[in-house]
């Protein structure tokens, strides 16, 4: 897996992580690299039907069974499709992973972080993203563009004003704690210069050459 990458991207509602993972797959294609797209949760078969329960609206999950079911579902992932496509020589894009897990159920849910870190060293080991795309802009406008999502309103998205704002300071901890893998991509403007500084991270950081 030496010459392989995983990158993965997080942020908060409506930050555009979804859109620039795109962006950034066609980038590094035309520079010649072979890219698997997935996202968390999700991203097997398995883990899809993790996904539709917690995303369900009506679930009333705990955080703690929200951290369970979400390692479970990255195990099944990392074993099915990340670890295969990267063994393969693929980069991969990752469209959330561990960090929202330490987000939303640590920082936001009052899970102990020390807990959902050991949780994670036992579902991957010492594996981690080679880089991290943490997409940055305030609650209010990440909500405002949630609620024009045609897929939106789950209800990670229902939750109060409060849930979010501990979510992004728990993002900008997390960053804080982690200068050498993770950029901070201000996710305020416009769709293309987004992907701009996103490129310009990967090169800086990764070393890649775009076209």
């Amino acid at each position: 897996m030496a010459s392989t990458k995983f990158i993965t991207f997080e942020g908060g509602e409506g930050a555009g992580k979804t859109t620039q993972i795109k962006l950034l797959a066609a980038a590094l294609e035309k520079s010649g690299l072979q890219v698997v797209t997935t996202r968390e949760p999700g991203g097997s078969p398995t883990a899809e039907r993790l996904r539709d329960l917690l995303f369900a609206t009506d679930a009333a999950w705990d955080p703690i069974s929200e951290s369970l079911l979400l390692s479970a579902a990255r195990r099944d992932h990392l074993a099915t499709t990340i670890w295969p496509a990267m063994k393969a020589g693929n980069w991969v894009l990752c469209d959330r992973y561990a960090d929202s897990t330490l987000a939303y159920q640590g920082y936001g849910k009052g899970v102990e972080r020390g807990w959902l870190e050991s949780l994670y060293r036992t579902v991957a080991g010492d594996f981690v993203p080679d880089l991290t795309l943490l997409l940055d802009l305030p609650v209010g406008e990440g909500l405002k563009r949630a609620g024009t999502r045609e897929q939106g309103n789950n209800r990670y998205e229902k939750m109060d004003a409060a849930f979010h704002e501990r979510l992004r300071e728990g993002y900008l901890a997390i960053a804080r704690s982690n200068p050498g893998r993770i950029a901070l991509i201000d996710a305020t403007g416009a769709v293309a210069g987004i992907q701009t500084a996103i490129q310009q991270a990967v090169a800086d950081r990764l070393g890649v050459h775009f076209p």
